[in-house]
């Protein structure tokens, strides 16, 4: 089905209908794929293409002659069809965060695709409307809109992980009080085997206070058996609570982005 359209500019355009439907309902399918990726929805697949259906078929309303305020909220109630049909309803907050991380998705591979220089206009989620060549935006479009998402999905579930187990904490060394960024490594199981405490670790780098006394405990790391420095320290609050039989380990450097303090997995355990 093609159809012709004039531009602002008074330019003839060439729009087929069917391969943009196609297109809308393939790229409606992987944002509501992604959205349930995501959240951890474990929607049905049917119910996805049902949703990216009716995303796919609004094109239709660039037919019509709408004011800017009726098409925003007939873009909203599509969107919100879109994701009661593909998700159901629970509740209203089930609902919205639905709708949040689907408008989320969309901005995201919107701009990753206008940044690989692709030529379109969203008039609404899952609508373009190209303005020239067609053809090869459709290809690149299908080859590279799941890429996007996959990137996207991989590293948005990396950050929730991550960032779920940084911490704010505060030592206390002599009455002083010092703050930190922690991070809870489930890895991190080290014990003193003279006084059976746990042992956290610090950057050496970040150290606020200096070191006067220390001894040397072994510990098992990559290269095999290792010594470490650790000092006592008064106390440690960590998530509201306080602890006072810890050690602190002396590291060369925590390779890990904004950490000072690696927390030691036993804390999880009292």
């Amino acid at each position: 089905m093609c159809y012709f359209f004039y531009t602002y500019k008074g330019d003839k355009m060439k729009i087929y209908l069917d391969l943009i439907m196609i297109l809308n309902f393939f790229i409606d399918f992987i944002l509501l794929l992604s959205v349930s990726l995501i959240l951890k929805r474990n929607i049905k697949l049917t119910k996805l293409m049902l949703g990216a259906f009716i995303g796919g078929v609004s094109i239709l309303i660039l037919f019509f002659n709408v004011n800017s305020i009726s098409l925003f909220m007939i873009k909203f109630l599509i969107s919100l069809i879109m994701i009661l049909v593909s998700f159901g309803y629970k509740n209203f907050k089930y609902t919205m965060v639905n709708m949040l991380y689907l408008y989320m998705s969309s901005i995201i591979l919107g701009g990753f695709l206008y940044l690989l220089n692709i030529e379109f206009s969203y008039k609404h989620i899952g609508i373009l409307f190209f303005n020239k060549g067609l053809s090869i935006n459709f290809i690149f479009l299908l080859i590279f809109s799941p890429i996007i998402l996959y990137i996207y999905i991989k590293q948005t579930k990396n950050f929730r992980y991550n960032y779920s187990n940084y911490y704010n904490i505060e030592i206390f060394i002599k009455n002083k009080k010092y703050k930190y960024i922690a991070y809870m490594d489930t890895g991190n199981t080290l014990i003193d085997n003279l006084t059976k405490k746990s042992v956290i670790l610090i950057d050496k780098r970040k150290l606020l206070f200096n070191i006067k006394e220390f001894r040397l405990i072994p510990y098992m790391g990559v290269n095999g058996l290792n010594m470490i420095k650790v000092i006592k320290i008064d106390k440690l609050l960590f998530n509201n609570k306080e602890y006072t039989n810890i050690l602190l380990g002396i590291m060369d450097k925590i390779a890990l982005d904004n950490v000072d303090v690696i927390l030691n997995r036993k804390l999880l355990e009292e």
